[in-house]
């Protein structure tokens, strides 16, 4: 079922090497505050979402155009993936708001790719508050803010209580090491036929979780000079000994189950379906599972990952909200309201904070799924009591997450490159879990090679 708001995206085939460029500089908030007139905003939501996912956002546009009558919204379904973003950013398919990763900011800022929003933002409240190392991530080299963060998250091992318990394991006792990681999925596996543990390959997400799991054991993929040169480190004991434990998990103990082709997307479906007993992910994943996978809430746990040798760390991102370099003045206020509005106030106004959680929570959705704070950690617990009342998803099943994840040591992913350096380990991944023989070392070294080029054009 579709929102009546929805409008379809068209999916158009277009080279990738077509480039925008902004349209507007920051000047152009002092035009966009003095213009006058109806707007129409089109604002991305989340692809595949449930009809009451769907009635929650309508409920909210209805609100946000009840205090900006000038301003008309319509949704477009969108999801960011690294194979697809840069065709629909120049073919001009985007919505006026769209969200990208952290790891796409400062690139799309220097390129000039997303409206330079930055006076708008600094008008805001709450523009001051934000936790630098958060904010940074849509700023330019003179921190001004183009890019707005609207979610930051440190990388989670969520897993299957159900099949924990089919399996003789305790669900209130996830694994804390990579050892027992590999032990529960063997016990899952042989008990019930599902795979205990599974791993996204493609689209760029191989590459993702594979330096997720280089960070835990204490491993980085880049290095990065005081001058903002980066240098490939690939070629590590790190990286070999991660390849060779998803191996042995493959090969030796058959608890991967069949598909080794995931990506972020068909992972989740298949994990709320209940055919994952574990993988890595961020750990705000709650809300998807649930809005776009309907996964039974009394399923799911989530955990910190384990954390194993000198120098190991949790990869840590976020999500930034964006403005189409195409966008009008007008269009560009608007999209600021909007970001704020939809956003930002529920992390900084009780009112604000209480509205949004009850339409949420009134529509069926999920309303409380731990985050990582953007602000600072007071900020967050404020916040978070304001909407107590409100709460509905099971905490007490994601303490192993929330009790834990703000000890573990945050690892920004790599700084140059980034998606393209994990396109680079997405095949590595592959062939280790497809050909029971493939030579590590050998894999491990072209990888190097790979990325040393990529980073040598940057």
């Amino acid at each position: 079922m579709t929102s009546t708001r929805t409008a379809a995206l068209a999916a158009i085939p277009l080279a990738l090497a077509l480039t925008l460029t902004a349209c507007s500089s920051g000047g152009d908030g002092e035009e966009a505050a003095a213009s006058d007139g109806p707007v129409e905003l089109t604002v991305s939501i989340d692809e595949g979402l449930e009809a009451d996912a769907l009635a929650a956002i309508d409920d909210r546009i209805t609100q946000f155009e009840d205090e900006n009558p000038d301003i008309t919204v319509t949704t477009q379904e969108y999801t960011w993936t690294g194979t697809t973003f840069a065709a629909q950013l120049a073919g001009g398919t985007l919505p006026d708001v769209f969200v990208v990763p952290f790891t796409d900011g400062r690139g799309l800022i220097e390129r000039g790719q997303i409206a330079d929003v930055s006076d708008l933002v600094a008008e805001l409240p709450w523009a001051d508050g934000l936790n630098q190392n958060v904010a940074e991530a849509g700023q330019d080299a003179d921190g001004n803010q183009w890019a707005v963060p609207i979610a930051a998250y440190g990388q989670g091992l969520h897993y299957n209580r159900t099949l924990f318990t089919q399996a003789g394991l305790d669900p209130d006792d996830p694994p804390t090491t990579w050892a027992e990681v590999r032990a529960d999925a063997k016990a899952i596996a042989d008990a019930t036929g599902q795979a205990g543990y599974a791993q996204m390959t493609q689209a760029n997400t191989g590459g993702w979780i594979l330096t997720t799991q280089v960070y835990a054991l204490g491993g980085r993929v880049e290095s990065i000079a005081d001058d903002g040169t980066a240098t490939a480190t690939v070629d590590t004991d790190q990286m070999k000994d991660a390849l060779a434990y998803l191996h042995d998990l493959r090969w030796e103990d058959n608890s991967m189950g069949a598909n080794f082709l995931y990506d972020w997307s068909s992972i989740n479906q298949d994990f709320a379906a209940g055919k994952i007993g574990m993988y890595v992910s961020g750990g705000g994943n709650y809300g998807n599972l649930f809005t776009q996978n309907a996964m039974n809430p009394d399923d799911y746990g989530v955990t910190v990952i384990p954390l194993e040798g000198e120098d190991a760390g949790v990869l840590g991102g976020g999500t930034l909200a964006a403005v189409s370099a195409t966008a009008s003045a007008a269009e560009q206020a608007a999209a600021v309201k909007w970001i704020d509005f939809y956003y930002m106030q529920k992390l900084t106004d009780q009112d604000a904070a209480v509205l949004d959680a009850q339409t949420t929570a009134d529509s069926g959705q999920p309303v409380g799924a731990p985050q990582l704070p953007i602000f600072d950690q007071a900020t967050y617990d404020e916040q978070q009591s304001w909407i107590a009342d409100y709460v509905n998803v099971p905490l007490d099943q994601m303490t192993p997450y929330t009790d834990a994840i703000f000890d573990q040591p945050l690892l920004a992913e790599p700084g140059v490159a980034t998606q393209e350096v994990y396109a680079a380990l997405d095949p590595v991944v592959q062939t280790v879990l497809t050909q029971e023989d493939a030579d590590i070392d050998q894999l491990v070294a072209d990888a190097q090679a790979s990325v040393e080029s990529i980073l040598a054009r940057q």
